[in-house]
């Protein structure tokens, strides 16, 4: 079977456990599995800079965050909920993507790290300390849903589960396109060596610009559900543990993979919700899985598997 049949299958049996999941599980759970897509969209954006270009990020948050008080801030403005405050929250992430990318871009390594979380940390001063518009610490509640698709009741578990599902595998399949045409292929070869796509006569700058200004929108995407999902967009959608936690997903299932984000967003939410569930220190039980996985499985989840599978035949 190619690689190509392979991930078309892997598509369908994805596509399958999503349409059971619903009549399997409680509403409690069905919500966790929701906030996991949720949570592995802005992963897939961490994972296009890391898989593709090598630069870390930890600042995805930026792009979540500003979506996400966008829709917010629009919608009060609106008098109620409206369709239209979802494309203000993926222009106002795809600004500051176009934006910040400059200067992003002309980094590296740990100084990529650093700048990106630099950005995140500011904003979250700015959305703490601008009451008046943002909150504060109380954050924007009672963020009404619109109907974006007729007949789809947002407003019960079920209804918005399947709207995630559908932008969750919308964002799959574009990214695939994205990473497996001419320009994804370029993002590799840059990868391997700058120097060496620059003589090949590639605009090496324009190529990462773009990559950057994509990721921006794809974690605007994830944000604006998150607003949705949670009903209040506030700080902590900026914080550094929100922050970190879409790059430790990436790595915890594989960087460079398509469902890699998917299996470390699962891991992380469940972890989380089982680990919280008895002591409020789970954040030390999730650096330990990081750990175990640098360690044991350093090129990540799915790849490592892959190999062992390889090795027994």
């Amino acid at each position: 079977m190619s690689n190509r049949s392979k991930k078309v299958f892997s598509f369908i049996i994805l596509v399958a456990v999503f349409s059971l999941l619903p009549f399997v599980l409680s509403t409690y759970r069905l919500g966790l599995v929701t906030s996991a897509l949720i949570l592995a969209i802005m992963a897939m954006s961490a994972n296009l800079l890391l898989g593709y270009l090598g630069l870390a990020s930890v600042g995805q948050a930026t792009f979540f965050g500003v979506a996400a008080y966008a829709v917010a801030i629009f919608t009060r403005q609106a008098g109620g909920a409206s369709g239209s405050a979802v494309g203000v929250g993926l222009l106002a992430a795809l600004a500051a993507g176009l934006v910040i990318g400059p200067l992003a871009i002309r980094t590296r390594d740990i100084f990529f790290l650093v700048i990106m979380l630099a950005f995140c940390q500011i904003l979250y001063g700015v959305t703490y300390r601008w009451r008046s518009v943002t909150g504060g610490d109380d954050g924007l509640p009672g963020l009404a849903r619109p109907e974006l698709i007729p007949g789809l009741n947002l407003n019960s578990p079920v209804g918005y589960y399947v709207l995630v599902v559908l932008v969750f595998l919308a964002v799959v399949g574009a990214f695939w396109l994205l990473v497996n045409s001419p320009f994804g292929l370029a993002l590799k070869g840059i990868k391997d060596s700058e120097t060496r796509m620059r003589i090949l006569g590639y605009n090496v700058w324009l190529y990462k610009y773009l990559t950057f200004a994509i990721s921006a929108l794809i974690g605007g995407i994830s944000g604006v559900l998150h607003a949705y999902f949670y009903g209040c967009p506030n700080p902590a959608d900026f914080s550094l543990i929100h922050a970190s936690s879409a790059l430790l997903m990436v790595i915890l299932g594989g960087p460079g993979t398509l469902f890699g984000p998917l299996v470390g967003s699962l891991i992380i939410v469940f972890v989380r919700d089982v680990v919280s569930s008895f002591t409020d220190r789970w954040l030390i039980f999730l650096g330990l899985a990081y750990v175990c996985t640098v360690l044991f499985f350093p090129a990540g989840l799915l790849v490592t598997l892959r190999k062992w599978r390889k090795e027994d035949r």
